[in-house]
């Protein structure tokens, strides 16, 4: 799941509105969450490090690498809190659709600016509640080389801690971006220390926006090649495909 909520030039003159919106509906997750995590647990070799780094009160972006499309099920089911995610407007059809905002997923689409996804977004941090963005935008090598700037867009109007997670085994080797890996296979999660950016009062600059991003970039780059050193579990590396859908 990926998102591109930021347009171009000045953002916003003033911080976006989100006190005229519906609650985003979460409920359902929860027990989802009960039956899902031990699931993961029995079908494969998945290892957790660090989970005391996880916030356990108040907002949260959470910034993982992105490998595979079993990421988001994953760590929706494992994170220690419940994650409100950011996914494609192209799986929100249809029954899927209809699950996924039951559940508190966000919809967003990428060939527009989608107000209402920033807004929700937001929301979600206004709340106190944890969103999960993947800071690459797309699947694909999971080492953070790209950046998009909606993480750091979001960081600056709400001020949310950002925490990185470097995922590895959600994609073997040479493996598509569409597929999971096969049952027994081994799966690391590895939580950084969480950290923030100052809050930069409106109206702001793309370029403003642009130089955190940098930072984070440096932040989340930084996290997963000492994670890969730790575990000693390598990234998929770049003989993949790239998201069909970029």
């Amino acid at each position: 799941m990926t998102a591109e909520i930021t347009g171009d030039k000045d953002l916003h003159k003033e911080p976006p509105r989100t006190d005229d919106l519906s609650a985003l509906p979460y409920r359902l997750a929860l027990p989802m969450r009960k039956v899902a995590k031990p699931y993961f647990f029995r079908k494969y070799d998945l290892t957790i490090h660090h989970e005391e780094r996880f916030p356990l009160t108040g907002p949260l972006l959470m910034a993982p690498n992105h490998l595979s499309l079993l990421d988001a099920p994953l760590l929706g089911a494992v994170a220690p809190r419940m994650l409100h995610q950011l996914g494609k407007i192209e799986v929100f059809g249809g029954f899927q659709g209809t699950f996924l905002r039951r559940i508190g997923q966000i919809p967003v689409d990428r060939s527009s600016y989608d107000m209402l996804a920033v807004r929700r977004s937001i929301q979600v941090l206004r709340d106190g509640r944890v969103l999960n963005i993947y800071p690459e935008g797309t699947r694909g090598p999971g080492d953070f080389s790209r950046i998009k700037v909606g993480i750091a867009y979001l960081a600056m109007v709400t001020g949310a801690p950002i925490l990185p997670v470097a995922l590895m085994g959600t994609r073997l080797p040479g493996a598509g971006v569409e597929g999971h890996p096969p049952a027994g296979s081994r799966i690391d999660v590895v939580y950084g220390e969480a950290f923030a950016v100052d809050r930069v009062p409106f109206p702001r600059r793309h370029s403003d926006v642009q130089a955190v991003a940098d930072h984070i970039g440096d932040v989340l780059r930084a996290h997963v090649r000492a994670a890969v050193d730790a575990t000693g579990h390598p990234l998929p590396g770049w003989r993949d495909q790239r998201d069909p859908d970029d």
